[in-house]
């Protein structure tokens, strides 16, 4: 790292997380010389991820945290991290989004965030195997009035239902089996260039793959913190999604590896995105 003094909160703690995750640990003073911040500095951002879950604060720095590839957290403990982010991802990505089309989110916090973001875009149709994502649009409908013009209509798939409130398994893939929709919306639990996108539950993994495959253009939307992590089951290469969307926390030197894998990178607040039909 060269003079970072200058940086921003968010991207001085992607670097941080970067070196943690590439070495196994950091020290503070060594962090302190690198960023050329303060001690409190340094000291602060470590707090700060360590409440994002991402890194374990030890004697003199931080290591990364080590959790089992098949640990799935709940929605609600999801839901409260990273939220800034999520939002400004979902904007990014809602503006993909054309009237009349068919379209499809999957489960996970960041969809849920897009939801939002689509309820004013008319006529669509709506597929999604996440119970959040259907509340979503039908709360909005039962508050404006069902007969409300240009109101999306929504398929929820059946199935079992995961820590986070995603629909999955074998009802779920003959649900979407059927199916074909302009574009998928795909939330991740890990992404990596070993691993590709990953999840820790591996009847997940098959609805996720069901959906890519009834998908003309796969959106991946995620944030910084999903890069590096590796859940249980992989469910696709990285060159089978057509654009990620991803916030700003991303090192130059992890947006330059992303770019080489992913045919299309679009970091929300800074690249701007057209409105295009799916």
């Amino acid at each position: 790292m060269s003079d970072h003094q200058n940086l921003l909160a968010e991207q001085r703690r992607a670097l941080i997380l970067d070196e943690v995750r590439r070495r196994g640990g950091v020290r503070v003073n060594e962090l302190t010389r690198r960023l050329n911040v303060s001690d409190m500095t340094v000291r602060r951002d470590l707090d700060a991820l360590a409440r994002q879950g991402v890194v374990e604060k030890v004697h003199g720095g931080a290591v990364p945290v080590v959790e089992t590839s098949s640990h799935e957290p709940g929605f609600e403990a999801k839901s409260a991290l990273e939220l800034g982010a999520k939002e400004d991802i979902a904007r990014t990505a809602a503006r993909m989004v054309a009237p009349g089309s068919a379209i499809a989110l999957s489960g996970g916090t960041t969809t849920f965030a897009l939801a939002g973001r689509l309820l004013d875009v008319p006529d669509l149709t709506v597929v999604t195997n996440s119970v959040r994502v259907a509340d979503v649009f039908h709360s909005a409908g039962h508050a404006a009035g069902e007969s409300r013009p240009g109101a999306a209509t929504v398929v929820l798939t059946g199935g079992v239902r995961t820590p986070s409130d995603a629909l999955v398994g074998p009802v779920a893939d003959q649900a979407i089996r059927s199916l074909h929709f302009d574009v998928l919306f795909l939330g991740v639990h890990g992404i990596s260039v070993e691993a590709g996108l990953s999840t820790p539950n591996l009847a997940e993994a098959e609805t996720n793959r069901r959906l890519m495959r009834s998908a003309r253009r796969v959106v991946v939307v995620a944030d910084h913190t999903k890069w590096g992590t590796v859940g249980l089951s992989s469910f696709a290469r990285l060159d089978e999604v057509d654009t990620l969307v991803t916030d700003g926390g991303l090192s130059e030197r992890t947006r330059a590896e992303m770019a080489e894998q992913l045919p299309g990178l679009v970091v929300a607040g800074e690249d701007d995105v057209e409105d295009e039909e799916a």
